[in-house]
């Protein structure tokens, strides 16, 4: 089966061999065409992702050469035919088997994860761990990005976050609070200021008897936001600074944590 990964760098891969899909357009179609799962992709919002407002004088023979191109490297090494690159009537369409894309198997787990979570918190967590583990980088990396490769781009990325966001919510729940702290740490430091990270490692952090260091993960971040952003934590976020020092019971092993955001 054909195999095609975006969550990274742009790659297609048969029997377990990298696809060489060259040329910056070549890649762009490609990356647009995978970005669009399996809908139509209308010519003109084609030209728009390949050539942006400055499409060339006979756009529409670079096209159908790009097209052509393609299919005849993808039904090259489709063996199984699973993956077919066809024309409708509203469109261009690239037809693949429902486990060839990672960033519809990590959708789709991602999901089922979310559902399982509430009764199964462990199983959940190695989910979302394994689904997480297909991202290699940025979604649709080193490819020259139109509107739409962008937009579903930043979907993924969104999901991305906040399956890190669920995952650490099962771990604590699991009583796995010692191992995310390093993950954690280094998320919290990263220039996205996410807080909920940040509420997340203040509690793994007080459940592993670092009291004090849970505290100063907390002055850190609304530093930063003052700093970064001019504003200050989230009210989630000093309510949980006041819970700490109060050793609320929603803080203890085994508690839901949860309960301290509303």
């Amino acid at each position: 089966m054909t195999r095609f990964f975006v969550l990274g760098p742009l790659e297609c891969r048969s029997a377990n061999r990298t696809v060489r899909i060259s040329g910056t357009l070549q890649r762009a179609l490609l990356a647009t065409l995978l970005a669009a799962e399996g809908i139509p992709v209308a010519v003109n919002s084609l030209v728009s992702e390949l050539w942006g407002d400055t499409p060339p004088p006979r756009w529409e023979n670079a096209l159908q050469a790009h097209i052509s191109r393609l299919r005849r490297r993808i039904d090259a090494v489709s063996d199984d035919r699973s993956t077919r690159l066809i024309v409708e009537h509203s469109g261009y369409c690239l037809q693949t088997a429902e486990d060839a894309v990672d960033a519809k198997v990590f959708m789709r787990e991602f999901d089922y994860a979310r559902f399982l979570g509430t009764t199964d918190p462990r199983t959940a967590a190695g989910m979302l761990r394994d689904a997480l583990s297909l991202w290699r980088g940025r979604a649709f990396d080193l490819v020259i990005q139109g509107s739409l490769c962008r937009t579903v781009a930043q979907r993924y990325e969104t999901a991305r976050v906040v399956a890190l966001e669920t995952l650490f919510d099962l771990e604590l729940k699991s009583g796995r609070h010692t191992d995310i702290i390093p993950k954690l740490s280094e998320l919290v430091e990263a220039p996205s200021l996410n807080e909920r990270f940040c509420e997340q490692l203040m509690i793994a952090l007080y459940r592993s008897g670092q009291q004090a260091r849970a505290l100063n993960s907390y002055v850190q971040m609304r530093d930063r936001l003052d700093v970064e952003l001019g504003v200050e934590p989230t009210v989630t976020l000093r309510n949980l600074f006041n819970a700490i020092l109060n050793h609320h019971e929603a803080l203890r092993l085994g508690a839901d944590h949860a309960v301290l955001r509303t």
